[in-house]
C-alpha cells in the first residue's frame, strides 16, 4: 500500500489537486476514474501517463474506473486542440472501444473483488438521453459565463478555427459523466492530464450545484520532450500500444533512444521501480552514460508491461542484430513480415532471383543491380577498404560472386555499408 498523492509527487507527475483530495484518500479505499476517448483503434504512449496514474491509484488500495467514451468519442474534446476533431460513426467507435478494452486489461487488475478495476462506457447512460432531458437536468445548472471562462474555450474562440456548438458542449457532457459516476458508482475523484482541469472542475461544480455533493480532482503534468518536440511522436508518427501498429522492436527503440534528460524523468513516470532502485540506476548510469543503463532499464520495463517478455526478447535480439553482434540464426527465425517491419525506413532494392542463380559479382550487384552505391568504382573502393559487409560478413573482393545460396530465408541479402548504413536486397 502506498500514499497515492505522495507517489505522484515524488515521481514528478502531480500537477493540480483540489483542496481536501489528499485527506479524502487517506480515509480509506476511494473510487476514482479517468476517461479515455476512442480516437483510434489503439491507445498510444501519450495515454501511458494516465494508465500509470490508474495503476498507482490501484496499488495505493483505491478502486480505479476506466471510462471509455463511447458517447464523448463521437463529439470531440476541444481541450488542447486547435481544430475540430473528425466525428466518427458508432460502428467505428465500437471497433475502437474493443481495442482499448483489451489494452487496458494488460495494465490493470480487473478482478471483481476488492479494489478491482471497472470499465464503464458513457454511451450506456447517454444513449437513451434526449436533448430536452440533458438541457433540463444538466444545462440549467452550469451558466454560459462559467463555460466561456475556461481556457480551452477561450483559446479556440480567439483562434482562426473557432469552436463549434458540438465541442462547446463537451465540458457539460464530461461534467455529467462525473456526476453519473459519483451518483451511481460512488466515484469521488476524477483524474486526468492538466489540460483536463477545466472539464474536471465542471464535473465537481455540477455535482455541487445539482445535488449539493462534494467531489475531488487531481491532474498530472503533460509530458514533454527535452528538445521541445511532442512526446510520443516520431518521424513516422505516433508510437502505438498495438503491436500491429508499432512493432515491439520499434516500441523498444523509442525508449532506448531517449535522451539522458528525458529518461531520468520518464523512468519515474513509466515504470514502477522504487525511488531507491531509480537512484541506484541513475548513479550506475552516470558512471558510464555510453552504456545507456537507464534507457535499457526503462525500455525493458515498459516493453514487458505493454507487450510481453517474449516481445522484449525479440526486440533486444533485433537491436543486437542490427547494431551489435547478433547472429544470423536469430534472423532466420523471423517471418517475412517481421523482416520487412525491422527494415522499414531502410533502403530496399529488388533484385532478380534468376540472375542471382547465375552468380553476380559484388560490385555489379551493389552498384548496378541495386543502388547501394552510385558507381562500381565507389563500390570497389569501399569493398577493398573493408567497409562493406554482406549478411554480417565483410566482403574481401569486389569480384566475389554472390548467388542464391547467399539468400537468407531464401529471399533476403543484408548489406551493411560502414557501421550504421543498412540496405535490404529482396530477391524475386
Amino acid at each position: 500500500m502506498t500514499n497515492f498523492v505522495e507517489e505522484l509527487r515524488w515521481r514528478g507527475m502531480l500537477q493540480d489537486m483540489m483542496p481536501g483530495t489528499e485527506e479524502k484518500l487517506s480515509e480509506g479505499m476511494t473510487s476514482g476514474y479517468i476517461g479515455f476517448d476512442p480516437t483510434a483503434d489503439s491507445l498510444h504512449i501519450g495515454h501511458l501517463t494516465q494508465i500509470m496514474t490508474l495503476i498507482h491509484f490501484q496499488r495505493a488500495g483505491h478502486k480505479p474506473y476506466a471510462l471509455v467514451g463511447g458517447a464523448t468519442g463521437m463529439v470531440g474534446d476541444p481541450s488542447g486542440k486547435s481544430d475540430e476533431r473528425n466525428l466518427q460513426t458508432e460502428e467505428t467507435i465500437e471497433l475502437y472501444l474493443a481495442g482499448m478494452k483489451a489494452q487496458l486489461s494488460k495494465f490493470l487488475n480487473f478482478s471483481e473483488e476488492g479494489n478491482g478495476a471497472v470499465m464503464v462506457n458513457n454511451a450506456d447512460w447517454f444513449r437513451d438521453m434526449n436533448l430536452f432531458t440533458f438541457i433540463r437536468d444538466v444545462g440549467k445548472h452550469i451558466t454560459v459565463n462559467y463555460m466561456m471562462a475556461k481556457d480551452s474555450v477561450k483559446r479556440r474562440l480567439e483562434g482562426d478555427s473557432g469552436l463549434s456548438f458540438t465541442e462547446f458542449c463537451y465540458q457539460l457532457i464530461q461534467g455529467y459523466d462525473f456526476y453519473y459516476l459519483w451518483k451511481n458508482k460512488n466515484c469521488l475523484i476524477q483524474m486526468g492530464g492538466s489540460d483536463q482541469w477545466g472539464n474536471i472542475v465542471t464535473g465537481t461544480e455540477l455535482i455541487r450545484r445539482k445535488d449539493a455533493g462534494t467531489a475531488f480532482a487531481i491532474t498530472t503534468q503533460l509530458i514533454k520532450k527535452a528538445d521541445g518536440t511532442k512526446f510520443g511522436k516520431t518521424e513516422s508518427g505516433a508510437v502505438w500500444l498495438d503491436p500491429k501498429k508499432t512493432s515491439p522492436y520499434k516500441f523498444y527503440q523509442f525508449w532506448l533512444n531517449a535522451s539522458d534528460e528525458d529518461t531520468k524523468k520518464w523512468i519515474k513516470i513509466f515504470t514502477l521501480k522504487t525511488q531507491a532502485e531509480i537512484e541506484a540506476l541513475e548513479a550506475e548510469h552516470d558512471t558510464a552514460p555510453h552504456l545507456r543503463i537507464l534507457q535499457k532499464a526503462l525500455a525493458e520495463d515498459i516493453t514487458i508491461r505493454t507487450h510481453s517478455d517474449s516481445a522484449l526478447d525479440t526486440a533486444v535480439k533485433t537491436s543486437e542484430f542490427l547494431f551489435g553482434n547478433g547472429s544470423l540464426e536469430f534472423f532466420k527465425t523471423l517471418a517475412e513480415a517481421q523482416v520487412l517491419e525491422i527494415f522499414e525506413g531502410i533502403p530496399q532494392f529488388e533484385i532478380s532471383k534468376a540472375e542471382l542463380a547465375e552468380g553476380i559479382d559484388a560490385a555489379t550487384l551493389l552498384a548496378e543491380k541495386s543502388s547501394v552505391f552510385a558507381s562500381k568504382g565507389e563500390a570497389k573502393k569501399l569493398i577493398q577498404g573493408g567497409g562493406v559487409s554482406v549478411n554480417k560478413e565483410k566482403l574481401k573482393d569486389p569480384a566475389d560472386k554472390l548467388t542464391t545460396s547467399d539468400l537468407l530465408n531464401d529471399q533476403f541479402i543484408i548489406v551493411q555499408k560502414g557501421k550504421k548504413n543498412y540496405y535490404l536486397l529482396i530477391a524475386k
